[in-house]
């Protein structure tokens, strides 16, 4: 019994003057790897039009199947194509952030970000849309 005591000590005393490896969460961020896959977001080109060209490659190469998209005509003002995604869902609770998406994208308009902060209150807030997954929601330039 004492020597177990002896030994437990010894491990704290030997563990509390070596550097703490916590980080103050909220204020800190935990620096990510450069091969990790977090949220999905959807990419504007440079004249803040949409890059997606609805060609449901990534809806295709899904294996878990959690894309969904609904491709529509273009007028000019939404994508620079003769298409876009009129609805583009993607249903985090089926996502295995494999990268697939990303990589069978032709035009690069789906990229798997380092965002790793995916909790939500409710069931609901799981099916992301397009308003969630594009980014910078500047006007176009005119």
């Amino acid at each position: 019994m004492i020597r177990a005591l002896v030994v437990g000590f010894a491990t704290t005393l030997r563990h509390m003057f070596k550097p703490k490896v916590t980080v103050n969460y909220p204020h800190e961020k935990v620096p990510m790897f450069p091969k990790y896959r977090g949220k999905q977001v959807l990419m504007r080109d440079e004249n803040g039009l949409e890059k997606c060209v609805a060609c449901g490659l990534c809806a295709v190469a899904c294996p878990a199947d959690a894309i969904y998209l609904e491709a529509e005509e273009n007028d000019g003002t939404v994508q620079a194509g003769p298409r876009y995604a009129k609805i583009y869902q993607i249903h985090k609770t089926r996502c295995i952030f494999c990268g697939f998406c990303e990589e069978a994208c032709p035009v690069s308009a789906i990229f798997m970000g380092k965002d790793y902060e995916l909790a939500v209150y409710s069931k609901d807030d799981f099916i992301w849309d397009k308003a969630d997954l594009l980014v910078g929601a500047e006007v176009p330039k005119a």
